[in-house]
């Protein structure tokens, strides 16, 4: 008999695969036309909070979900931060793991996981402010997935589905958090990309 709990038990499974799915879809983006608009500082944020997160989810709450959610797209993620040529610009990964450090493993030791996972959930939110600051600042976004960032969205409602239905609710108020954000980014980069079919459109109605 399906239950309730068993249904958010469903919704972080379906989470991890909507994960997984999205990253694959910047990552071929990327490939495919250049990482144009994509922003290091996110990418790379992305590879420590994963960190964080597998640990989370193997050490306190132990959960198979939690733990695959991040660590099945870490290779992934680190693909697409490697076509960013990190090498050229160390100083941003430095101050990475110093915010990653600051936000995440400092409150871990000294209050404890709900304490860390609280302390990433604002390293989340914030670490989508370059990819925002960078669609602000940049007409071409040519690089951004908007189909990725609204899977990011989707898997963030199913992600506060499992954590209510597992009572984790610093993981919960941390995920509802960073999707609003993600929500922020997968419309500006529709607006952008919409920018540019527009933009194209009169250059060839210009041309003709």
């Amino acid at each position: 008999m399906v239950t309730f709990h068993s249904l958010l038990s469903s919704a972080g499974w379906a989470a991890v695969f909507l994960g997984l799915v999205g990253t694959i879809a910047q990552y071929a983006r990327a490939k495919r036309l250049g990482v144009e608009g994509v922003s290091l500082a996110t990418w790379v944020l992305f590879v420590f909070m994963g960190c964080f997160w597998i640990t989370y989810g193997a050490v306190s709450a132990h959960s198979w979900q939690v733990i695959l959610g991040s660590l099945i797209i870490l290779p992934i993620q680190l693909a697409i931060v490697f076509r960013l040529k990190p090498w050229r610009r160390w100083n941003v990964t430095v101050r990475c793991f110093a915010f990653f450090v600051v936000c995440c493993v400092i409150p871990t030791l000294l209050w404890g996981w709900a304490g860390g996972v609280l302390g990433t959930g604002i390293a989340m939110t914030a670490n989508r402010g370059p990819q925002i600051v960078e669609l602000v600042r940049h007409e071409d976004a040519s690089g951004v997935s908007v189909s990725s960032w609204v899977l990011g969205v989707g898997g963030s409602v199913l992600w506060v589905g499992y954590y209510s239905g597992a009572h984790l609710w610093a993981a919960l108020v941390s995920t509802l958090v960073a999707g609003i954000a993600n929500l922020s980014i997968a419309l500006l980069a529709s607006w952008r990309h919409g920018q540019a079919r527009r933009q194209l459109v009169a250059v060839e109605v210009f041309a003709d």
